[in-house]
């Protein structure tokens, strides 16, 4: 079910970037996506009544690995959260220029300028 919803927001995502012409628009679409993407790693690796993966003691090892969380996942969410907030810096920065160039934000007049 929740994994549904994942795929329901990376395609509202999709959509908007797909659809509008405005380049902010579309950068909200994108990092939509992302977050969509981002959400459904978390999700993977989520446990029901599940403890961190940290070992205490050698007895309770057994139970610590049925039970644990995988943390694999949550690192890789990590990653990607840095490396999404980068893209969507760059992308807002090369939005600004073309804006500081074109004085539109409207990529079909971009589109006809050429220049």
């Amino acid at each position: 079910m929740i994994y549904s919803l994942c795929l329901v927001l990376f395609f509202l995502g999709l959509l908007c970037v797909l659809t509008k012409k405005n380049i902010i628009k579309i950068i909200i679409g994108l990092v939509i996506m992302d977050n969509a993407i981002n959400l459904f790693f978390a999700l993977i690796g989520y446990r029901k009544n599940g403890i961190a993966p940290i070992m205490s003691s050698i007895q309770d090892r057994n139970t610590v690995i049925a039970n644990s969380v995988d943390p694999i996942p949550q690192a890789l969410v990590l990653t990607s959260i840095v490396i999404g907030l980068g893209i969507t810096a760059l992308m807002i920065a090369l939005a600004i220029k073309i804006y500081e160039k074109y004085h539109t934000f409207d990529i079909t007049k971009i589109r006809k300028l050429k220049g």
